[in-house]
C-alpha cells in the first residue's frame, strides 16, 4: 500500500461528501455493524453505544446486528468487509488500524477494499507511571529514563500497534529509550503497572481510570493540544482535566490521538455513503453520545469528507515515518 492510494480513496470520500443529505439509498434489510475487536474492547463499546442511539431514537427502520471479528488486531473484521464488496448493508468500525495494519502486516485486505464514511471520536493517550513512583511530572520521569537507557520497561497493547508506535515517538522527541514489553490490550497493561512489573504505559483514561482511582497509578500529561474537558475528581482531588499536556510538561510531542473511525466495503452506491455519514452525524449530536465521550475522557469529534481525509493523510504519514524507521513495514 503506498501513500498515493490512500490519497486517492480519500479524495474519493471528499467528493462524496457534497452529496445533498436528501439521500435516495435507504437500507432495505438488517444492518451488519462488524466490530474490530473482541467484545468489551474500545471498538466494541464504540459501536455498541452508536447502535443503542440509533435504535432508542429510530434513526433508521431497519435492526442492526453487532459481530465481533477482532482476530489479528482486528484484520479479520476488515477482511470480512472487504468480502462484502459493493454492499453498503455491511457497516466496519474500528480505528486507524484500519490504513495503518497493512503497513506492518501481510493481510488479507489493502485500505483501498475500504470505503471510508466518518469518525465520530478521538482517543487520548496520557503517560502514566505507578502511584508509588517518585515521579511528579513527566520530565523528571524522562531525566530519570534518560540517564539509564533501556533500564525502564514501557507496556503497551501489543505490538507494532498504537502504543508502541507512541512509545517510538516519544524516544525520538525526548531522547530516551525504553524496554517495550507488549501485552494483550490496554487492561493487562494496566495491571501490570499498578503492580510494579512495568514503570509506565501509554494507556487511554479509560483503560487506566480504575487503578488511578485506587492511587495505584498516575498520570503525567495528555499527549493532546488542549488539556482534557474538566470532569469529576478521579483521585485525592485531581481530574482529567487536571492533567498537563505532554507539551506543558516539557516532553516535545503534542499530540497522539486515535479516531474511532467507520467504513464500508468498496464500490458501495456514494448515496449510501452520505447515508451513513449523515446518520453518523445525527448520532454525534445526541445527549447519550455525548454522556459516553464524557464518561469514556475522549474527545468527541465528527469527521467526514475532506476534514477526515486530512486528518488520516496527516495520521498515516507520521505514523508511517515510524514504521520506516523502526523497520516494521513489510515487503
Amino acid at each position: 500500500m503506498t501513500s498515493f492510494s490512500i490519497k486517492a480513496v480519500l479524495a474519493g470520500a471528499f467528493a462524496l461528501s457534497g452529496i445533498s443529505a436528501a439521500q435516495a439509498w435507504q437500507p432495505t434489510k438488517p444492518i451488519e455493524f462488524v466490530v474490530t475487536s473482541g467484545a468489551g474492547g474500545g471498538t466494541d463499546n464504540f459501536a455498541r453505544v452508536i447502535q443503542s442511539i440509533i435504535t432508542k431514537h429510530k434513526l433508521v427502520d431497519q435492526p442492526i446486528v453487532v459481530v465481533n471479528k477482532g482476530g489479528g488486531s482486528g484484520a479479520e473484521g476488515y477482511v470480512y468487509g472487504k468480502g462484502a464488496k459493493g454492499d453498503p448493508n455491511r457497516v466496519i468500525f474500528g480505528t486507524n488500524n484500519a490504513y495503518l495494519l497493512p503497513y506492518v502486516a501481510k493481510l488479507g485486505y489493502k485500505f483501498t477494499d475500504l470505503t471510508p464514511v466518518a469518525a465520530l471520536a478521538l482517543d487520548e493517550f496520557l503517560l502514566w507511571v505507578n502511584g508509588s513512583a517518585p515521579y511528579a511530572d513527566a520530565k523528571s520521569y524522562l531525566d530519570a529514563v534518560k540517564a539509564k537507557p533501556m533500564g525502564f520497561k514501557m507496556g503497551g497493547s501489543q505490538s507494532k500497534d498504537t502504543d508502541q508506535t507512541l512509545t517510538s515517538m516519544i524516544q525520538e522527541a525526548g531522547g530516551v529509550k525504553w524496554i517495550y514489553v507488549p501485552f494483550q490490550g490496554g487492561s493487562a497493561a494496566a495491571v501490570q503497572l499498578a503492580g510494579g512489573h512495568i514503570d509506565s504505559n501509554v494507556n487511554n483514561p479509560n483503560e487506566n481510570i480504575g487503578q488511578w482511582k485506587a492511587g495505584q497509578v498516575k498520570p503525567l500529561c495528555v499527549f493532546s493540544p488542549v488539556r482534557l474537558a474538566k470532569s469529576d475528581p478521579v483521585f485525592e482531588g485531581k481530574g482529567w482535566g487536571d492533567i498537563p499536556t505532554c507539551k506543558e510538561a516539557g516532553l516535545p510531542l503534542e499530540t497522539f490521538q486515535m479516531p474511532r473511525t467507520v467504513w464500508l466495503p468498496a464500490e458501495v452506491p456514494a448515496d449510501a455513503v452520505a447515508f451513513y455519514a449523515d446518520l453518523l452525524e445525527k448520532v454525534s449530536k445526541t445527549p447519550e453520545w455525548q454522556e459516553f465521550v464524557a464518561r469514556t475522557a475522549q474527545t468527541s469529534r465528527f469527521m467526514k469528507g475532506k476534514e477526515l481525509a486530512d486528518f488520516v493523510t496527516k495520521d498515516d504519514a507520521a505514523s508511517r515515518k515510524v514504521f520506516e524507521s523502526e523497520g516494521w513495514v513489510v515487503k
